[in-house]
């Protein structure tokens, strides 16, 4: 059976750095950081103050009153990513099977806030005031299950945890469910909202996050030597991923083609990357091998980048591991250091960035490099914008667990 050929007809994001596509893309090239000091919650007595939180979000702009409440924050900003996405693509405007258009969604965590907030009211109320929308309100499926109610789209619907690798999943999931005829168009990617005291506290106690509180801009530092730690954050990223002959027929633009998607698993530890990246480097080789290209032909890396020590260090080896004497030509990045980690949105937002820098021939700037560090000596486009003609991209995400997904973009082409 001939696989058919997926291409992405639509983009949106909400994030630290941006509230939709154009905001984001144009503060990433200019450098911007959205990390700043934590103001939703008393830090006094965390270790880490800062993070990357959504500004300026306004639930009115999708929701009726009434049913903001009835939606953790992570739905809210699934459904902020999904309206710009549907509407970028046109489909709406279009005749088309609903029963052959799907939602597979990422998360790493989901409705913390309301699990929170319900498990509080359990203790001071007790079990007779727990809110009857605090199961579908929190669990994380829920964000996909909403995006199907409102566009009426009634194919394929799951969701993909795997922590940081969780919208590279939905991406790669979604990718082969088009190609083998399950769906026509799937709309992927994933959401986060867990920047809350317990989810925050967790990374604090495991000394995961950056404490350089006083430079909250300059604490995300992907491939520097002084790296200390990631900057949690929140967030959506989805594309609308569809089948070739069905966008076309419709007259849709078109941002690249999906061409490849490798999953693996470390088998090492529960947080620990493995040595030398190599779960990593099988899921980029398994991601060129499925695009049927070599490592040379690939251009451009959207790394995952953390800026924790192990995280750089490993990855820059698993680089070097698959693209061999064609590492060091490879132009490299981490949109996380303007971001934040998003945690389970992370690869979504990630993925329109790769898309965004192939229609754009410009890859935007690694921020905060001030120190080299000889475990990280490739291309990272430090504290610049990179102008580059992009056949082939690939990006990368890496989850607690082991977890690794990897998804190659190819420019489209004539057809």
């Amino acid at each position: 059976m001939k696989k058919r050929r997926v291409v992405i007809t639509g983009l949106g994001t909400i994030n630290a750095v941006g509230n939709n596509v154009n905001e984001t893309w144009n503060n990433l090239l200019s450098g911007k950081s959205g990390i700043t000091s934590v103001t939703r919650f008393d830090t006094s007595n965390f270790t880490t103050k800062i993070a990357g939180t959504v500004k300026n979000f306004d639930p009115l702009d999708y929701f009726e009153k009434k049913e903001i409440d009835k939606n953790d924050l992570y739905t809210q900003y699934s459904m902020a990513a999904a309206a710009e996405t549907v509407a970028n693509s046109g489909l709406m405007k279009c005749d088309f099977d609903r029963n052959k258009v799907g939602v597979i969604t990422g998360v790493g965590i989901g409705g913390m806030l309301t699990l929170e907030d319900q498990h509080r009211i359990l203790l001071e109320k007790g079990p007779r005031r727990i809110s009857p929308f605090f199961i579908p309100k929190m669990i994380g499926n829920i964000a996909g299950a909403s995006i199907a109610i409102k566009y009426g789209f009634k194919g394929i619907n799951f969701t993909c945890m795997s922590a940081c690798a969780s919208a590279n999943h939905a991406f790669g999931t979604a990718l082969r469910s088009i190609q083998y005829g399950d769906a026509d168009a799937i709309i992927c990617g994933g959401a986060e909202a867990a920047v809350t005291p317990l989810s925050f506290g967790g990374f604090c106690s495991m000394r995961a996050l950056s404490t350089r509180n006083d430079e909250p801009e300059k604490a995300c530092r992907p491939f520097d030597l002084t790296r200390d730690g990631f900057v949690m954050s929140e967030g959506a990223g989805f594309m609308m991923f569809e089948e070739l002959d069905h966008a076309l027929k419709r007259g849709a633009f078109i941002y690249a083609e999906v061409v490849g998607y490798g999953a693996t698993d470390d088998a090492f530890h529960i947080t620990a990357p493995a040595d030398s990246g190599e779960g990593g480097a099988r899921a980029m080789q398994m991601a060129i091998d499925d695009a049927g290209i070599t490592a040379a032909d690939v251009q451009y890396i959207n790394a995952h980048g953390t800026s924790t020590q192990l995280n750089d260090k490993n990855e820059s080896l698993s680089i070097k591991t698959i693209f061999k004497e064609h590492a060091s030509k490879v132009v490299i990045n981490s949109t996380k250091s303007m971001t934040g980690h998003t945690l389970g949105a992370a690869a979504g937002i990630e993925g329109i960035t790769v898309v965004k820098s192939i229609n754009e021939k410009l890859i935007h700037p690694t921020i905060n490099f001030e120190t080299p560090d000889p475990d990280c000596d490739l291309n990272y486009s430090h504290n610049k914008v990179t102008e580059l003609e992009i056949e082939y991209a690939l990006s990368n995400s890496l989850g607690f667990g082991g977890h690794n997904g990897v998804i190659l973009f190819r420019r489209m082409e004539s057809v």
